[in-house]
């Protein structure tokens, strides 16, 4: 444990961080686990509304800094081709 006064407040901010990366990581993960779960599905109705906000929350997990932004284009294309082969 740090001795310095700046030193433990910084312990305290990257904790912080820690746990609000984590929690966001978490809800990036669920919302495309989702989009999965519709595409396997089958109902495309369900599947565009799941792929609208998988989407919305990888746009958002750029700028958050959590995902590079070729990673984030990667997923969406990904995403992409596999609610176009529903149709």
């Amino acid at each position: 444990m740090p001795n310095i006064k700046s030193a433990k407040k910084r312990v305290e901010l990257s904790k912080a961080a820690y746990e609000k990366n984590k929690a966001d990581r978490s809800e990036l993960k669920t919302n495309i686990k989702k989009f999965d779960a519709a595409v396997i599905g089958g109902d495309r109705a369900v599947a565009e509304s799941a792929y609208k906000l998988a989407v919305k929350s990888v746009d958002q997990a750029v700028t958050k800094g959590l995902l590079h932004k070729n990673n984030a284009a990667r997923k969406k294309s990904s995403m992409t081709l596999r609610l176009n082969r529903l149709a």
